[in-house]
């Protein structure tokens, strides 16, 4: 992390985090599952923009985040994703480099977080998993975090139009560490990263019935 990316982090993290869960009344529920050092894969549900932010408020560590390269190019926000940790992705899947520095992210012991769910979904069923996040989790051989977040969603999905946001509260519920099996050889084997999806869509559901019972 440069200087000015330092500064960047400290100083506007804080400011974004208030700004994006002070409203919404976001609490955060077993915080303390979350590892302090070493690396590991957040893989949180996804429904909409907020969960950037949302997500921030489980841990002080920089999140580095993958975003859609678009986004990156836009020049203000392009530069405060950036200083946030983020990282641009190509939307058509062809650019290769994300993964590269995922791997090497994680392997400098960085935090990583991974939208398992892909794009932006709507309602509370967790829907089917890409391989991604259990991809690197066990090429790394560092664990998953998965993370739930309650009631991001709808300050986007009224049903009127004009209509102010709606600030119910919201809740970010972290799960169990998922330690990944003991990788054998130099290449991944397809069963075990679909059986870690699959156990992340289990884990993944349950905290996210669990965080909309606790609003």
């Amino acid at each position: 992390m440069s200087l000015w990316e330092r500064w960047f982090f400290w100083v506007a993290r804080p400011l974004v985090v208030a700004v994006c869960t002070a409203p919404w009344r976001v609490r955060v529920l077993a915080k303390e599952k979350v590892p302090l050092e070493g690396a590991f894969v957040f893989a949180p549900s996804h429904r909409s923009m907020l969960d950037i932010p949302w997500l921030a408020t489980a841990t002080k560590r920089r999140i580095r985040f993958m975003g859609k390269a678009p986004l990156f190019r836009v020049p203000l926000l392009g530069s405060i994703f950036r200083g946030l940790g983020g990282f641009a992705v190509e939307r058509d899947g062809s650019d290769r480099g994300p993964l590269r520095d995922s791997l090497a992210l994680l392997r400098d012991g960085e935090v990583v977080a991974v939208y398992p769910e892909g794009t932006r979904q709507h309602g509370t069923k967790i829907q089917p998993l890409q391989p991604g996040a259990a991809y690197l989790a066990i090429k790394a051989q560092v664990p998953i975090v998965p993370v739930a977040l309650a009631g991001s969603e709808e300050p986007f999905r009224s049903p009127r139009r004009g209509r102010l946001p709606h600030f119910g509260r919201g809740v970010v519920l972290v799960g169990d560490p998922i330690v990944p099996p003991t990788m054998t050889g130099t290449v991944v084997k397809r069963v075990a990263v679909d059986e870690l999806t699959e156990r992340l869509r289990v884990e993944l559901q349950d905290l996210f019935d669990t965080a909309y019972a606790q609003r």
